[in-house]
């Protein structure tokens, strides 16, 4: 479906237009249990969005608020949060991982009128969490609760002031302007304080505009949401993307249903972070670890075949008939199977949120289910992703149509295009170091090939240098372990030092795995990985990614830690990026005796 010019709409006008275009059309899907859905329509979702809009404004909220949204991703999270939009408000969502007197701290810095609510034990976590009461005016997403408005209740209220004034509707919504902020993103502090970005509705619309360019999606096509909504690449791809194609969506009822819920869902479009992706691997790698040597075989042979397949299809190459025709028989007896675990029709899947290892890319481009790589940012939305037609693993693919992107002096990614966000909420200074002469400063250091793919080397603020100058992108050397299925999360050290270290988490399951493990099971983490067999498999483990690595980003010492790093000890942001240095605070001393020759074990004996 082809649309107006981006400059002439808001995000209210991509519903309306997928309303008219697919009335009747299931939009959105929420499970009603024993694998059952049940779906509203383009039109209900337009009612009810409109509904809450007037009905925000009937309460008292006034165009350019803000409006807080504190809940999972679910189906009356998207009517608020396109509610809030509609009516000139701005939407702010909280990520729900983080602690509760961290969300009190966000209403309180935000004085939002209105807050949304996902339930009544949210709301009683918040009302305990602060101090003092909040001063905001409650509305539950789902339940009741004494001193609040529920979700319906709400949309009562629009229909009534609908009914007593009918050019109501039309005044509220027509007030909006394409420049208005309609989003305030809370940015995950992966490399510092969280900031707060305002984005106008004709930056969002610009962005999902790009999508029908590029990909192949449209009403035909679902998809499942499990993603936080406080996070871009869910709100641009999994809620307001579909406006513009539509796509229906459903809902999934957490990460523990996903793998039932795909397969009952079977979408054609799946957007996922690299973690879900490593995961998935592992668990094949695992499975066909307990094999035969003869199933083991010819998987592995069938492996081969297809990675073959995928790097000549990769360079633009042609691939011989015969090899294509073993590809066949190589596809039905193997991978057929294993993407049939996401359901077996997806078209396109996606990684973003956080970057994808190039190994890991190698393996599903070589299975026939190629991960097209994307890139964005809150203050950028996405403007890069691998094209159908070609992905070329370990790259964020090509910049979207509009986006202009280049290298600065010192290899800095920056671009500009529609999709910039409006700046930093209070904060001109931050918002002026980072968007400098309309061009949007990435933080990352970046490669262009001859084909005008880009590839992410690493962050400028996490280049190690070491003692004799040379530089280290911790991120190249840490994605090599992401095909380790024993390795959960690498994070490299030795900054301004002689060499480089380590600090290593495991997979406890893969570790009680390891042959001559019977005794560990099931004993506590600080027994497994100080166990003989982890710690030899742990030994092979870095001497095979070294291998790999020029003599002075090897890894000399490491030490296995016996937990994950964590959102709870501040080390992960809610997206799961690692929050490099709250982790070498919180394991400071272990980081000093790494260098001291106290302390872990040796990468190189």
């Amino acid at each position: 479906m082809a649309g107006p010019a981006s400059d002439a709409r808001t995000v209210h006008s991509l519903l309306e237009e997928a309303a008219r275009a697919w009335p009747e059309q299931p939009a959105l899907y929420e499970a009603a249990g024993s694998r059952q859905w049940k779906s509203i329509t383009w039109r209900q979702y337009k009612t009810a969005v409109e509904e809450i809009a007037v009905g925000l404004r009937s309460i008292g909220v006034r165009a350019g608020e803000i409006v807080a949204i504190d809940s999972e991703t679910r189906l009356e999270f998207y009517l608020a949060d396109l509610g809030i939009m509609s009516c000139g408000a701005i939407a702010a969502a909280l990520y729900t991982s983080y602690p509760y007197t961290e969300h009190v701290k966000t209403l309180a810095a935000l004085e939002p009128p209105v807050v949304f609510v996902e339930n009544p034990k949210v709301l009683a976590a918040l009302e305990s969490a602060a101090e003092t009461p909040i001063r905001t005016r409650w509305v539950l997403l789902t339940g009741e609760a004494d001193g609040a408005l529920t979700l319906e209740q709400l949309r009562a209220i629009g229909r009534e002031a609908m009914s007593a004034d009918p050019g109501l509707p039309a005044a509220v919504l027509g007030s909006v302007e394409p420049g208005d902020p309609a989003i305030l993103y809370l940015t995950s502090g992966a490399t510092g304080d969280p900031k707060m970005g305002l984005v106008s509705h004709a930056a969002i619309v610009a962005n999902v505009d790009m999508g029908p360019k590029v990909t192949p999606l449209g009403p035909g096509d679902c998809s499942i949401a499990f993603l936080p909504s406080a996070h871009i690449t869910q709100r641009v791809a999994m809620e307001i993307l579909p406006l513009r194609v539509g796509m229906a969506v459903y809902f999934s009822e957490g990460l523990a249903r996903l793998p039932q819920e795909l397969k009952s869902v079977r979408p054609t479009f799946l957007v996922a972070p690299p973690r879900v992706w490593e995961r998935m691997y592992s668990n094949i790698r695992g499975e066909i670890r307990k094999r035969g040597p003869l199933a083991q075989r010819v998987f592995y042979v069938a492996l081969g075949l297809g990675a073959e397949v995928a790097r000549r299809r990769q360079e633009g190459r042609d691939v011989p008939a015969w090899m294509l025709r073993l590809l066949r028989s190589a596809d039905r007896l193997v991978f057929q199977k294993i993407r049939e675990r996401l359901g077996g029709r997806l078209r396109m899947a996606v990684s973003g949120a956080a970057p994808l290892g190039k190994d890991l890319a190698d393996f599903y481009a070589a299975i026939g289910m190629p991960i097209h790589e994307g890139y964005g940012l809150t203050e950028g939305g996405i403007v890069a992703l691998n094209p159908m037609d070609r992905v070329k693993s370990g790259s964020i693919g090509k910049p979207l149509p509009g986006i202009e992107m280049r290298l600065a002096a010192d290899g800095e990614l920056i671009f500009r295009g529609p999709t910039l966000f409006s700046g930093y909420y209070r904060a001109p200074e931050a918002t002026a170091a980072i968007l400098r002469d309309g061009w949007l400063h990435t933080g990352d250091i970046a490669e262009f090939d001859a084909d005008g793919y880009v590839y992410i080397t690493g962050r400028k603020k996490e280049v190690l240098v070491a003692s004799n100058g040379k530089k280290i992108y911790p991120a190249a050397v840490e994605g090599l372990f992401k095909m380790e299925p024993l390795i959960n999360q690498v994070l490299l050290v030795g900054d301004r030092q002689p060499y480089v270290a380590a600090l290593l988490t495991l997979n406890l399951a893969v570790a009680e795995d390891l042959k001559g493990m019977d005794p560990w099971r099931g004993k506590p983490a600080a027994e497994v990985v100080a166990a003989g067999p982890v710690v030899e498999e742990v030994k092979r483990i870095v001497k095979r990614v070294n291998r790999q690595l020029a003599p002075f980003e090897q890894i000399r010492r490491y030490h296995v830690l016996d937990r994950d790093f964590s959102i709870e000890a501040g080390e992960l942001t809610p997206t799961m990026k690692v929050r490099r240095a709250r982790v070498v605070e919180n394991h400071r001393k272990i980081v000093s005796d790494l260098f001291l020759g106290r302390e872990g074990s040796d990468g190189l004996g």
